[in-house]
């Protein structure tokens, strides 16, 4: 996350033009956290895990955004960013292991634990009640 202020942010995304097609926001908040959710599933077979359900409070989180301020939708979008960008090379680094016969249990449950508090920081950003009702994994 950003230590600068949200108003800061919002000017620096405004004036910066991509560098790449890459680095364009891309699908909508409930896409996105869809895809992280699906992510995690593939991360709870490495860690060998039973799959997590998508519960009410996960589920609900791209309504109650639209009912958030603008400093909480930017903060979670930022938020959203960090957790992929700490996601995808953490699964295919796992994958690595997995394909050369390793042991890829303990990288992922530490991979898992790191995804677990992010997301929970994004939930307790915009609805603190829905961190109280996650189970600890």
């Amino acid at each position: 996350m950003s230590a600068l202020p949200p108003e800061q942010m919002r000017a620096m995304r405004i004036t910066a033009a991509p560098a790449s097609p890459s680095e364009v926001p891309r699908g909508s908040l409930a896409e996105r956290w869809q895809e992280l959710h699906e992510q995690a599933d593939q991360l709870a077979k490495l860690a060998r895990l039973s799959q997590e359900p998508l519960t009410t409070e996960l589920a609900a989180l791209p309504a109650q955004m639209s009912e958030a301020s603008e400093w909480q939708r930017e903060l979670a979008w930022q938020a959203l960013e960090d957790i992929e960008a700490m996601m995808r090379p953490g699964l295919a680094a796992l994958r690595t292991l997995t394909a050369r016969d390793q042991n890829a249990q303990a990288p992922a449950l530490a991979l898992w634990r790191e995804f677990h508090n992010a997301r929970g920081a994004v939930l307790s950003l915009v609805n603190p009640a829905a961190v109280a009702a996650q189970p600890l994994t």
